[in-house]
């Protein structure tokens, strides 16, 4: 939203935060998840709000999303989606789902989500560049912010593999990409699901109501569940019919090849009481 100038973005129910500024911007940031089981993964939370180049680099990727008017793509969508990803994971170890760290390097679950945290806060790095080809540019920017984040957390050999598995997880997010581990899979999916009121990841072609616009508007709430017929159940509650688009372009698009169709179930409702039912539910 744009008022005299200065931007503003939602922090999850708090007062809005200006944002333009750099120092005022960095000083507003700090990301938060459920690391309180996981020393690692708060270690590597605390080194990123302490960090304001990384800050730096969030502010200019969602100056650079505006520029374009494109949806959000601050520190508040890395929150989501980090929020959202563990909450994935964390479900499917739950039913005994390894994590490829863990099969590939004998490693464990809690370096799983160090991986996962890192891909989630940094697969956007390169849209401070530019939006075009922005999962490539996330990982030289990335790269130097590896040993920063994790250091006093690993030593190497270990290290390194974190940090290669969670650059694996960043490229693995982008439309053609394809994910070759859980960790990656994950990330990829947890992005789509930021899709709540307005949260669009699917790039608006044009500030006239379209398609994109009037979809993003459509989808009330996701939720993350414990499945049914499968290991996860996402819950995504519709106000219009519209909001098909939105789950079959953008969450249908990032589920196929993310290597988690297996264990995920997604169903759309629409419960709005006027509108005509075109259909009632819809199934991925």
């Amino acid at each position: 939203m744009h008022d005299g100038g200065v931007s503003e973005i939602p922090t999850g129910g708090e007062a809005k935060v200006p944002l333009r500024f750099p120092p005022d911007a960095v000083a507003a940031m700090r990301v938060h998840a459920p690391s309180e089981r996981n020393p690692k993964l708060a270690g590597v939370l605390e080194a990123a709000n302490a960090s304001p180049q990384l800050k730096a680099r969030w502010h200019a990727a969602q100056v650079t999303a505006e520029r374009l008017g494109m949806s959000d793509h601050s520190w508040v969508h890395l929150q989501i989606v980090l929020n959202g990803a563990l909450r994935l994971f964390r479900l499917l170890r739950g039913r005994n789902v390894k994590s490829s760290i863990e099969l590939d390097y004998e490693m464990g679950a809690d370096d799983a989500e160090v991986v996962i945290a890192l891909g989630c806060l940094l697969h956007d790095l390169g849209m401070s560049i530019h939006r075009a080809d922005h999962e490539a540019f996330s990982l030289f920017l990335a790269a130097d912010h590896m040993d920063t984040l994790l250091a006093g957390i690993y030593q190497e050999p270990e290290r390194t593999i974190v940090a290669s598995e969670a650059m694996h997880a960043i490229i693995g997010h982008r439309k053609g990409g394809r994910p070759l581990t859980l960790e990656a899979g994950i990330v990829r999916v947890a992005d789509a699901l930021d899709m709540e009121h307005g949260r669009s990841r699917v790039a608006m072609e044009t500030q006239l109501p379209n398609i994109h616009s009037l979809s993003a508007a459509a989808i009330d709430e996701v939720r993350i569940v414990q499945g049914e017929e499968r290991t996860i159940r996402v819950e995504i509650d519709m106000n219009n019919s519209a909001g098909v688009f939105q789950v079959d372009e953008l969450l249908a698009t990032k589920l196929r090849g993310s290597g988690l169709e297996q264990h995920i179930e997604v169903i759309a409702r629409i419960d709005a009481e006027h509108e005509k039912r075109l259909l009632e539910v819809y199934r991925i």
